[in-house]
């Protein structure tokens, strides 16, 4: 399906506005998502490794809130910037942040794309789950030069996510083990289900292009922490 034919922003707002609960379960993470538990502590875990001594996180697509409020368990009291296309979900956030060691809160309900960051503001930016949704490579290269500016020297930005293969023959291998883990969990329909919208709604590209990506706008270092099938992760780090 091309570009074109994908979910627009209003309809994939629509969808997350009713979905706030599967999104606020800090032990399992979502289920559909491959490793999610594995890879909320690893992603947490270094964040607050190369960032000891932080003092605000940027967490972009936040859903739920998942992901900083297990990295304010590493590092408590950090002032938290929250964004999701979704008020519900951040009225969600919000709500569980508050209710934890953060600092302050602030919420951006919107779009990346749109939103202005500040500049060197943030010395943690993760995205979970959420830059499978940029469309051209236009909208990727905006959005990682985006996050850039917007970290401190010495910051990193995380990214866990589902992921494009630019192998054909890797590409059949890990959607047909995607859909083995999908059946397994619950049935047929379900695997059809969570194909129907991924290819409606999803535009992912692969941890290599990411990565390329990272080093063409600025980050000096960039590495991938893990791959699962269609899922993987990584982090890069501004020079200070």
């Amino acid at each position: 399906m091309s570009s074109a034919n994908k979910s627009t922003v209003e309809e994939i707002r629509a969808r997350f506005d009713n979905d706030v609960e599967r999104f606020s379960n800090l032990e399992t993470g979502q289920s559909a998502t491959m490793d999610a538990p594995v890879v909320l502590e690893l992603i947490t875990r270094v964040a607050a490794a190369q960032c000891p001594d932080a003092t605000g996180v940027l967490d972009i697509g936040c859903g739920a809130g998942n992901y900083t409020l297990k990295l304010l368990e590493r590092l408590p009291k950090l002032d938290c910037t929250l964004i999701d296309l979704s008020q519900p979900m951040l009225d969600r956030a919000r709500q569980r942040l508050e209710a934890s060691s953060a600092g302050s809160v602030t919420t951006l309900c919107g779009d990346v794309r749109d939103l202005e960051l500040p500049k060197e503001a943030f010395d943690v930016a993760m995205a979970a789950a959420v830059l499978h949704h940029l469309r051209d490579d236009a909208d990727w290269k905006q959005v990682f030069t985006k996050v850039f500016q917007s970290l401190k020297p010495g910051g990193i930005f995380l990214v866990s996510d589902l992921v494009a293969q630019d192998v054909t023959a890797a590409t059949q291998v890990q959607w047909e083990r995607y859909g083995e883990y999908l059946r397994n969990l619950k049935d047929d329909a379900y695997r059809q289900t969570v194909f129907d919208y991924i290819e409606k709604e999803d535009t992912p590209r692969s941890v290599l292009y990411q990565v390329d990506l990272c080093r063409e706008v600025g980050f000096q270092q960039a590495e991938v922490l893990h791959l699962n099938a269609c899922f993987g992760s990584f982090a890069a780090v501004k020079a200070r």
